[in-house]
């Protein structure tokens, strides 16, 4: 949470979904944010039967977040409510609820394990295993168990996490890899699994570019219709 982060993030960003055939189809995708990633534009670049569609999120302190998506080939909005963020995200293995922000009094936090050798990209540390359980707060999982490793003094990545379902059945496994850019680390590969469908998601980030200046007044849902 303490981490330092960049005001404000643009990335080109492909998507390759792997279904339990699998078959794959690649996504090209542009993002915009700022405030880690609590207000957040994405739009769609190809393949063609996708292009177009734009994704708008806000996340609010002390309501429901705002979550819309524009739909180019219907000219209107769909606006994804609160009940519905476990669907899935165009079809990928992340849902709606995976995009947003965990608030930290939202959850119960207790550390399972603190000498647990990690290997991230072919380096061993020494790993933190939390585990993370929902209070009273609509969710599609009943708790998270993440490994998190200290890479420098006060930085902490996590780097894989196991999510369960309602029947407590591990759900999806993440990997998570960072690059460091001037003072900060950001997430550059993200691998879920998803264990009951057998389908799998990768998104790479190809370019990026930060602290370009986001005003609020940018994510607003009529500039998802102007891809940029």
């Amino acid at each position: 949470e303490n981490r330092l982060k960049p005001d404000d993030v643009k990335s080109t960003n492909s998507m390759k979904l792997t279904n339990k055939k699998g078959r794959v189809k690649n996504l090209k995708l542009i993002s915009k944010s700022k405030d880690d990633n609590k207000r957040q534009m994405i739009w769609f670049l190809s393949p063609a039967d996708d292009k177009g569609m734009a994704f708008l999120k806000i996340e609010y302190p002390d309501k429901d977040n705002l979550m819309k998506m524009w739909l180019p080939g219907f000219k209107k909005f769909r606006r994804i409510a609160s009940s519905k963020q476990s669907d899935s995200f165009m079809g990928s293995d992340l849902s709606f609820e995976d995009l947003t922000n965990r608030k930290i009094d939202d959850y119960s936090y207790k550390i399972i394990n603190e000498e647990e050798t990690c290997t991230y990209k072919e380096e061993d540390y020494k790993c933190y295993v939390l585990e993370s359980i929902p209070n009273e707060i609509n969710s599609e999982y009943t708790k998270h168990i993440t490994w998190v490793i200290k890479i420098e003094d006060n930085v902490y990545l996590a780097i894989k996490e196991h999510s369960f379902d309602k029947n407590n059945n591990l759900l999806k496994i993440k990997n998570i890899e960072f690059d460091k850019i001037e003072s900060f680390y950001i997430m550059n590969n993200l691998f879920v699994k998803n264990i009951r469908k057998t389908s799998s998601t990768l998104l790479t980030i190809d370019e990026i570019l930060l602290n370009s200046g986001f005003t609020n007044e940018m994510f607003k849902e009529t500039n998802l219709k102007r891809l940029p």
